[in-house]
């Protein structure tokens, strides 16, 4: 059963050539940062290109509860009157964050050091998702906790009225954690210090900086070093949301596998940290160019030229590169099921606890479409059946996850059968217009 309301079971049909253009939606994570740092700034911070998802639509009800006024616009076009670092006041409410892991782990971190009290809620498929990662380190700085077994939400938070900086190693590659970390550390007295020893998608330190922080990076010995100075006055900012390159994979895989395929997704956000899928993609042999490729708001853009492309082989994903695209492998484990050889990707255990069990939910599927799947705790391996043979004709679980719906449903587009999911209501969460937008180019996607 959904977690979104009632279930909407879709079909994604065999299609003729993906043609045009394909405006994404704005960069999820940059969306979810802009509404929380404009809520910690002095002032009005105005944004356009934000993504109305439900996940992002859930950070601002939350900043709105914690006392920023938070307007829409229209358009793609708010704007957030701060209340300052450690300004927040004590919410009336619950903060439900629906189906964000990263709204509710970024919130808790900008939280953690004020003196207030907040309880944190859920989908199902949030409340099922590990919490200690965060509650862990934000008890660093005085935060205490208590929510139900194994970390999980529904969860109190109780902040640190004296907070005190920390030094913390995340032990696992997490923008989450390391941004929330961050968070906590603007209303703590000196300098906290976090230390990744593999680089991850780097939009915190960059908005933090943005926003007038004094915030420093260092590639050491023990990995990347990112010191924070706390209680800064943030000063608010205009920002331009670029488009989410998480989103942008679906129609450009979906024109990789499609026959005839040519389309372009515009002003797509090409930050290193988050652009590891592209490379993988032509490492495999896509047919996938980046044109104009400029400059906006500090983040580097480009746009995306996707063709069909029938000699695809398998390859081996660089672990190195995982943290960059954890959020891309369902779809790109689409991709492989139409490329000749074994699709080996290995370091991405971090799968196992996203949305859903990422790599169990994607095997389940491509196999029941007729695809061989090996997989372990922390690798997997697609053996692609190359162009043209893939069986397709099955129904696929979502497990409330948006991500794997989407795949599926780049999936059907190129099988000899139609593919179905069970649930694609937790598409809306991140991606509102992916039906439209894919029928714009030419898919034939239908809720039945």
């Amino acid at each position: 059963m959904s977690g979104h309301g009632t279930p909407i079971p879709m079909t994604s049909s065999p299609c003729g050539p993906l043609s045009g253009e394909a405006h994404v939606p704005g960069d999820k994570s940059i969306s979810h940062r802009s509404l929380i740092l404009g809520a910690m700034a002095v002032g009005e911070t105005k944004i356009s290109g934000l993504l109305e998802g439900e996940d992002v639509l859930d950070t601002g009800k939350a900043m709105a509860a914690f006392g920023a006024e938070v307007i829409n616009h229209g358009g793609g076009n708010w704007s957030v009157h701060g209340v300052g670092v450690g300004g927040f006041a004590e919410p009336d409410t619950v903060i439900d964050c629906g189906n964000s892991g990263t709204g509710v782990r970024l919130i808790m971190g900008a939280m953690a050091t004020c003196d207030i009290t907040v309880t944190f809620t859920g989908d199902a498929s949030l409340n099922g998702r590990p919490m200690a990662r965060v509650t862990d380190p934000i008890a660093l700085f005085g935060a205490t906790s208590v929510g139900r077994s194994g970390g999980r939400l529904p969860m109190t938070i109780v902040g640190a009225a004296n907070p005190v900086p920390v030094r913390y190693e995340v032990p696992m590659p997490s923008a989450q954690v390391k941004s929330a970390v961050l968070l906590a550390g603007l209303n703590a007295p000196g300098q906290t210090v976090v230390i990744e020893k593999e680089a991850t998608r780097d939009h915190t330190e960059r908005m933090l900086a943005g926003f007038g922080a004094e915030i420093s990076v260092q590639e050491t010995n023990e990995g990347r070093v990112i010191t924070l100075t706390g209680q800064p006055e943030l000063k608010p900012q205009t920002i331009v949301v670029p488009r989410d390159p998480s989103s942008a994979a679906f129609p450009v895989c979906a024109a990789i596998i499609t026959p005839g395929s040519d389309v372009l997704v515009p002003n797509i956000g090409l930050n290193p940290t988050r652009a590891g899928l592209f490379y993988a993609l032509q490492s495999m042999g896509a047919d996938l160019t980046f044109e104009h490729e400029r400059e906006e708001g500090g983040e580097p853009v480009a746009d995306l030229r996707a063709r069909f492309s029938p000699n695809l082989k398998g390859a081996e994903i660089d672990p190195l590169r995982a943290a960059s695209m954890i959020d891309e492998y369902p779809v790109l484990s689409v991709v492989a099921a139409f490329a000749e050889g074994d699709t080996v990707m290995k370091g991405v255990k971090e799968l196992r606890v996203k949305e859903s069990d990422r790599i169990d939910a994607m095997a389940k599927g491509l196999r029941a479409n007729g695809v061989e799947v090996e997989e372990g705790d922390d690798w997997w391996i697609v053996k692609g059946r190359g162009h043209g043979n893939v069986p397709g004709g099955a129904t696929c679980e979502s497990f409330l996850d948006h991500r794997i719906a989407m795949s599926f449903m780049v999936m059907g587009m190129a099988t000899q059968q139609p593919v179905h999911v069970d649930d694609g209501s937790p598409i809306a969460t991140s991606f509102p217009i992916f039906e439209p937008l894919m029928a714009g180019l030419g898919a034939a996607i239908t809720r039945s």
